[in-house]
């Protein structure tokens, strides 16, 4: 037996040994052998429906594929993978990390080391689905938010957790509705693209869907960035424009998104939503300024809200309050909800409405009666879908 074959067996009996005796963690193999466009694979256990399952995540420059198989092939594979695609393998227990390495001259060397991760790795398959976005995915390293090796950086943290919260969320909502292919997305004020990368890569790379999707942001500096980006990263169906979400117009939109779009900026996006048919408006507003500035304090509230951060936390009710009825009345479901805590993003209010094509014919009498307390003579949207005031 020579020392290269012992060396990938003693690796292999080791991994077996570790998963045996839980406390196998992951591998992880790098250093391809030749010029290939994967850079890594993660191997961890999982179980589906009760059975015990070996996951490995191919990672290349532009996506990620995952395959899950039993043990004897998933060892197989591994030895395969070892013996002709990569110079490293890395295994993470709770005990000690192995590692299996093969030099430029062909010489193989196995050499354990002090435990660098220290609990086990949770074996529930849905629990590990939880994370929506993957640390490894590039456009995050691109953007600033990971090293290059995938780490979420101190400074990157809470933007991370805002960009999976913001995927796991939209994910759940899209359940239930019915898709054309491709995807017709267009996401407003689209700033420096974290979330809009996160979106096309997960429906892409991740759902393996056909998206046609544009990000409008009227500062030319950052529309050039994002645009490099989706050309470093080979987005061919998502592009950057710069241009005032006034001026944007579309017949047909599946999704629409305004993230932070300020004062009436999310008004007009939710009107231009509704008149291209948007099956799924997604808004987090940001400021309320135009309703804030009519707004009178009825009599029974007015020792309360003579406090400026109650009377501006008041208007900010009212004006998301009023929109979320003007989408029902137009045949939208709509949630209002903190999609993510304060800690990670003060504006963390989220307004999603869900194409229900049931109109809710109370709803634009409600706003009246609303206004009409409050003494507010029109909400933008109203004026942006021509709704006239009921007399």
């Amino acid at each position: 037996m020579t020392a290269e074959v012992q060396a990938y067996q003693e690796f292999i009996e080791t991994v077996e040994k570790s998963a045996a005796e839980n406390t196998f963690i992951k591998i992880t193999l790098s250093k391809p052998r030749q010029k290939t466009d994967i850079k890594n694979i993660y191997i961890r256990l999982i179980t589906i429906k009760g059975q015990l399952a070996w996951s490995f995540l191919h990672r290349y420059a532009t996506k990620d594929e995952v395959k899950n198989y039993d043990r004897a092939t998933a060892i197989q594979l591994l030895h395969q993978y070892l013996v002709s695609d990569f110079m490293i393998g890395h295994l993470f227990t709770t005990t000690q990390d192995t590692v299996v390495e093969t030099s430029k001259k062909g010489k193989t060397r196995i050499a354990a080391q002090k435990p660098s991760l220290g609990a086990p790795a949770s074996l529930e398959h849905d629990k590990q689905k939880q994370r929506f976005v993957q640390p490894e995915r590039p456009y995050l390293h691109l953007l600033g938010i990971t090293t290059e090796d995938g780490v979420v950086t101190k400074q990157g943290q809470a933007k991370y957790k805002q960009i999976d919260k913001y995927i796991e969320t939209l994910h759940h909502f899209m359940q239930d509705l019915t898709w054309t292919s491709p995807l017709q997305i267009a996401d407003m004020g689209s700033g420096k693209g974290y979330l809009t990368f996160a979106l096309y890569d997960y429906l892409t790379n991740v759902q393996q869907m056909a998206v046609n999707m544009q990000g409008i942001e009227i500062r030319p500096e950052l529309v050039e960035l994002c645009n490099s980006i989706t050309q470093k990263l080979a987005f061919l169906d998502l592009s950057f424009k710069s241009q005032d979400i006034n001026d944007f117009h579309t017949q047909q939109l599946d999704i629409l998104i305004a993230l932070h779009a300020c004062d009436i900026a999310t008004d007009i996006a939710i009107a231009k939503g509704i008149q291209s048919n948007a099956k799924l408006i997604v808004c987090a507003p940001c400021c309320h300024k135009q309703v804030r500035q009519q707004m009178t304090t009825p009599a029974a509230v007015q020792p309360i809200l003579k406090h400026g951060i109650l009377e501006e936390r008041q208007a900010e009710i009212i004006t998301d309050g009023i929109r979320a009825l003007i989408l029902e009345a137009h045949g939208y479901a709509t949630k209002v909800f903190e999609f993510i805590s304060t800690e990670h993003t003060g504006k963390n209010l989220m307004i999603v409405a869900v194409q229900q094509k049931h109109p809710n014919p109370r709803a634009l009498q409600q706003v009246e009666s609303i206004k009409q307390q409050f003494g507010i003579e029109y909400h933008y949207l109203e004026r942006l879908l021509s709704i006239q005031p009921s007399s």
